[in-house]
């Protein structure tokens, strides 16, 4: 009899076995020594939660709202490179559980499966997350394809303008598809089900680039364009630009700093996500956990505050909740889901949340989602 999945870890193992391990590396690394990538979720190991006792906890709800849509409880899937190489056709196998969950799903500008794919593989919109590419006509059309797939909300990425050395991708070799070297070659063989599955899908590469960039024709020419188009020279004037083009909601992700904060409610976004990128970027960066207060207390009830990085467990949800978060994003949660199983993965991440977060919930005295306060933190 197969073991009960009982938590995240679970998924994590299962994932682990499942996926080749430059695929597996990308999504479970972060840049240089990686202390960023673990503190945010060592940090939230301190936080305590008060118990409650004698207290009627019928009739719980997760439901809230997230950047003024409606949610099933306050947890959005992040938006992931590479998802598609975690396991075959993976953005849509994300998609549709996020879909079937009633949270939000954000597709990343450096997806395998394109705006239009996931489109066309579901029924309600999405969210679209956006990086600034030094080609501007590039990145207009992506707005424009972003509006005819009826995506609800943009998510503009901020803290990319150059990329993070991480280690484990350089010693990897990775590309998409994989390099047939010897060690990869070897790895593979071990994945047979991985194998399978991408063998019966003709989506391995960067379908929102390839095809709509000037000069990618082929996959050498796609690595070389990707490679140099994430723009240092990004600025806030071209926020303004990109909320002008784009008319709709808009989510600045990647703020952690309380200045920057500042910056954006002058820009006039409705939402913004204190995120470090996972820890992929600046190594060093203090976890998003421990910067979400100070940003929250920043900018008060003027833009409204999500929160990414280091969830891994409706526990972890429940504390960002209570110090100010609205929502918080999953990213590497979904992704050991993902491949550790597709689709059914995904739904088991989701449901091993939602129950961690509506007990805890309960443990804490509360019935409903939206009277999570800094109240339940335990004060030593």
């Amino acid at each position: 009899m197969a073991r009960p999945i009982t938590s995240i870890a679970d998924l994590r193992a299962i994932a682990k076995r499942r996926v080749p391990r430059m695929f597996y590396d990308y999504c479970d690394s972060g840049s240089w020594t990686e202390s960023t990538y673990r503190e945010n979720e060592s940090d939230f190991v301190p936080i305590k939660l008060r118990q409650r006792v004698a207290v009627d906890l019928r009739n719980r709800t997760l439901e809230t709202t997230m950047a003024g849509e409606n949610v099933s409880m306050p947890v959005a899937i992040a938006p992931t490179g590479l998802t598609g190489m975690q396991h075959a056709d993976g953005e849509i196998h994300g998609a549709r559980a996020a879909e079937k969950a009633g949270i939000p799903f954000t597709l990343s500008t450096m997806s395998i499966c394109s705006i239009e794919d996931i489109a066309e593989n579901t029924s309600k919109p999405f969210w679209f997350q956006l990086y600034v590419m030094r080609d501007r006509e590039f990145v207009s059309n992506l707005i424009r394809r972003a509006k005819a797939a009826k995506c609800s909300a943009l998510v503009l990425t901020l803290d990319l303008q150059i990329l993070g050395q991480r280690h484990k991708d350089i010693v990897n070799g990775l590309s998409t598809p994989p390099r047939m070297t010897v060690s990869n070659i070897i790895n593979l063989a071990t994945k047979p089900r991985w194998c399978l599955n991408m063998l019966r899908t003709n989506r391995r590469t960067f379908r929102n680039i390839a095809g709509h960039a000037k000069g990618v024709t082929d996959l050498r020419s796609l690595s070389s364009w990707t490679a140099e188009q994430f723009d240092p020279a990004l600025s806030w004037d071209d926020v303004k630009w990109i909320k002008d083009q784009w008319g709709g909601k808009l989510i600045l992700k990647g703020i952690l700093d309380a200045e920057d904060a500042e910056k954006a409610v002058a820009s006039g976004a409705d939402a913004l996500i204190v995120s470090n990128h996972g820890g992929r970027q600046l190594d060093g960066a203090i976890s998003s956990i421990s910067a979400l207060p100070g940003i929250v207390d920043a900018v008060g009830d003027r833009i409204e505050v999500l929160m990414d990085g280091g969830i891994r467990s409706g526990q972890d949800v429940l504390k960002a909740v209570a110090l100010g978060a609205k929502g918080v994003f999953i990213g590497r949660s979904f992704l050991y889901g993902l491949g550790a199983g597709g689709e059914a993965g995904v739904t088991a991440c989701l449901d091993i949340i939602r129950k961690e977060l509506d007990i805890t919930m309960a443990f804490c005295g509360l019935r409903d989602i939206k009277d999570v306060d800094s109240r339940i933190i335990a004060r030593r």
